[in-house]
C-alpha cells in the first residue's frame, strides 16, 4: 500500500482522477488561453463534494483533512487541470474560517466553501512587503462603527471568481497605537475596493490582482479570530496552501511523465521507440524519482497536519521538492518530444510556466532555504537585521 494512503484515500483518488478525466488539459488550455474560467470542471468536482472533502461536516463538507483536499489536488492537476484556487479557497480560507472563524462567519461561508457555490481569495502579499510578512503596510483603523481599511495587495489570486477575501492588516486603534496584525474579510464588491488585472505569460484561467483598499469600511464582526491574532490564523492557512501547492507540482509532473512515456513508446527513430535509448530514458526515469520523493514529503506534510502536529518543516520541504521535481519533469518531457514539446498539439510547454510561478509562489524556494537553514538546522537568521 503506498505510503500513507488508506483505501479510502485511494477510492476518493480515483473518482477525482475520473471526474477530471472528462475535462484534460485541451478544456483547460482553452481556457487559460481565451480568459475563460474552468467553471464547468469547478461544478463536477464540487457535485459529489470534491472541493469541500476538508470542510467540517456540519457545514456541508466531508469532514476530513487536507490530506484528502492534497488528494483531490493531486488528481486535477495529474489529469492536466492545475487549479490555483484549489490551493486557496477551501485550503487557506477553508482550514482558516473553519478553525477561527466566528459562528455567523463559519455559517456564511463555509457551506458555500463545501459545495463550490463559492470561492474565496486571500490577500497578504503587498508590493514592498514580498516575503516579510511582518513588513505589511495595509492598515485598519478602529472607529466608533468598524474598522478602515487602507492600503495595497500584490498578486492576489482569483479575485474575480470570488466573493469574499480575507485580508491581512496591521491594526490600529482610534489614536493609532498599534493592535497588532489580524485578518479580515472582505467582499469584493465592496466600496472603495479597486481591483487592478497584473498582465502575466503563464497559461492559467486564475488572474492576478493588484487591489487598492482606499478607505473600506467593515464593521466590526468583519474581524477573523481575535484583534491581533492574525498571524496565528494566517500561518494555520499558509502550511495547507504549501501542502497543496506541491499537490499542483507533482500532479503537472505526473502529468507530464505519462505525457512523455507514451510518446517515448510511440515514437521511433532508427528503428526503435525513442524511449529505447537511455539517453532519454534515464533523465526520465530520474525525474520519476524526484518526483516520488517529493510525493512522500508532501503525504508526510499532510499527514503532520491533520494530526495536529507541527508542520511547517515538512510542508516548507514538500512545496520545495515539488517545484524542483515538477519542473524537472516538465523539462525532460519537452525532451523527449524534441521540437514537439514546444507545438501546441502535444500540451506540454504551457505546464512550464505554471510549474516555474509554483517554485516562487506562494513561498520562494530561497524562503525555504532560509526557514530550514534556520528552524531545522539551527543556523543564525539570515535575513531582516543586521548581521555580526
Amino acid at each position: 500500500m503506498p505510503y500513507g494512503e488508506s483505501s479510502e484515500l485511494s477510492l476518493l483518488r480515483d473518482a477525482v482522477a475520473s471526474v477530471a478525466a472528462d475535462f484534460g488539459p485541451e478544456y483547460f488550455l482553452s481556457a487559460a488561453r481565451n480568459g475563460q474560467k474552468t467553471d464547468e470542471l469547478w461544478a463536477a468536482l464540487a457535485e459529489p463534494g470534491f472541493l469541500g472533502v476538508s470542510i467540517p461536516e456540519e457545514y456541508g463538507g466531508g469532514g476530513g483533512g487536507i490530506t484528502e483536499l492534497t488528494a483531490v489536488v493531486e488528481e486535477t492537476a495529474a489529469a492536466g487541470c492545475p487549479l490555483v484556487m484549489l490551493m486557496v479557497s477551501p485550503a487557506i480560507c477553508g482550514t482558516v474560517l473553519a478553525r477561527f472563524g466566528s459562528t455567523a462567519q463559519r455559517e456564511t461561508w463555509l457551506p458555500g466553501l463545501a459545495d463550490g457555490s463559492i470561492k474565496m481569495a486571500f490577500a497578504v502579499t503587498e508590493p514592498d512587503a514580498g516575503s516579510n510578512t511582518h513588513a505589511i503596510t495595509t492598515t485598519a483603523t478602529c472607529g466608533p462603527d468598524g474598522w478602515t481599511l487602507r492600503g495595497t495587495k500584490y498578486y492576489i489570486s482569483g479575485v474575480d471568481e470570488a466573493a469574499g477575501i480575507l485580508v491581512v492588516a496591521a491594526t490600529r486603534d482610534e489614536s493609532g497605537q498599534p493592535l497588532g496584525t489580524s485578518l479580515f474579510i472582505v467582499p469584493v464588491d465592496a466600496p472603495g475596493l479597486q481591483k487592478t488585472l497584473i498582465p502575466m505569460e503563464i497559461a492559467a484561467p486564475e488572474k492576478q490582482f493588484t487591489l487598492h483598499f482606499d478607505d473600506v469600511a467593515l464593521p466590526p464582526e468583519a474581524v477573523v479570530g481575535d484583534v491581533g491574532g492574525g498571524f496565528r490564523s494566517v500561518f494555520q492557512g499558509l502550511n495547507p496552501e504549501r501542502i497543496t501547492g506541491a499537490a499542483v507540482e507533482t500532479g503537472i509532473g505526473r502529468y507530464a511523465l505519462e505525457q512523455a512515456a507514451r510518446y517515448g513508446l510511440e515514437r521511433s527513430v532508427w528503428g526503435a521507440p525513442i524511449g529505447t535509448h537511455q539517453g532519454l530514458s534515464h533523465p526520465l526515469a530520474a525525474a520519476k524519482i524526484e518526483l516520488e520523493l517529493a510525493r512522500l514529503m508532501m503525504w508526510k506534510a499532510a499527514g503532520l497536519h491533520d494530526a495536529g502536529v507541527d508542520a511547517s518543516e515538512a510542508a516548507n520541504m514538500a512545496k520545495y521538492s515539488a517545484a524542483e521535481a515538477a519542473l524537472r519533469c516538465v523539462d525532460q518531457a519537452i525532451q523527449m518530444h524534441g521540437g514537439n514539446g514546444l507545438a501546441s498539439e502535444y500540451a506540454l510547454a504551457p505546464y512550464w510556466g505554471l510549474a516555474r510561478l509554483l517554485r516562487i509562489a506562494p513561498v520562494s524556494r530561497e524562503m525555504v532555504l532560509n526557514h530550514v537553514a534556520q528552524h531545522s538546522l539551527g543556523l543564525p537568521k539570515s535575513y531582516g537585521g543586521s548581521r555580526s
